[in-house]
């Protein structure tokens, strides 16, 4: 079997699963999103790994010691529909890499990373992944069961908070942030977040 180690020895239009995603030896970060592959972006911008930085901090001094744990890219996350049980790797068709995640459930922790939805995911958008986030990750963290998910727009110092609807099971924009607003998400409102530290250079 050929070792795959550069990103042009697979067909991009082919549809694969986690079980090949993990024998690539690949320099390029890649996800899986239902079986396709998407390359990506480059190395993220200053602005982009400062938010991520600051966020990240405040969210680590509430997690460290709770039962919940924060995670941070590069992090596998298998995803498929919530309803079913746990597939096998070559039933999974979906593995991405969220800037940050809190996961409660630690049944879902595994060696490779999350095997499920994370309760909570929150992406911090660049230029060159707006597309990707706002479009196909929206849809697949909507249909997994991500119960809440934040887009964070670094440059124009914005937060999108979106929750699942358990009824309708879509996302309803719950809250929008900006500037130096103080952002609290639903499933952990004693955690106050002050987006002047997030948005500080």
């Amino acid at each position: 079997m050929t070792k795959i180690t550069e990103l042009s020895q697979l067909d991009l239009n082919g549809t694969y699963s986690y079980a090949d995603y993990l024998t690539w030896r690949l320099e390029e970060t890649v996800e899986l999103i239902k079986g396709k592959i998407m390359a990506m972006s480059p190395a993220p911008s200053l602005k982009h790994q400062s938010v991520i930085t600051n966020l990240g901090g405040s969210l680590y001094q509430y997690f460290h010691k709770r039962p919940c744990k924060l995670f941070y890219a590069p992090f596998d996350v298998k995803l498929y529909n919530s309803k079913k049980s746990k597939l096998t790797d070559q039933e999974v068709f979906s593995v991405v890499q969220p800037d940050l995640c809190i996961i409660c459930d630690k049944e879902k922790l595994t060696e490779q990373g999350c095997n499920g939805a994370p309760d909570w995911i929150i992406e911090v958008l660049s230029p060159g992944n707006s597309k990707k986030e706002m479009r196909l990750k929206y849809d697949l963290y909507q249909e997994n069961g991500v119960t809440e998910y934040w887009l964070v727009y670094p440059y124009e110092q914005a937060v999108y908070q979106f929750l699942l609807d358990k009824d309708t099971e879509k996302y309803q924009l719950f809250a929008m942030h900006a500037g130096d607003d103080i952002a609290k998400p639903y499933l952990f409102p004693g955690l106050d977040i002050d987006l002047a530290d997030v948005f500080a250079e």
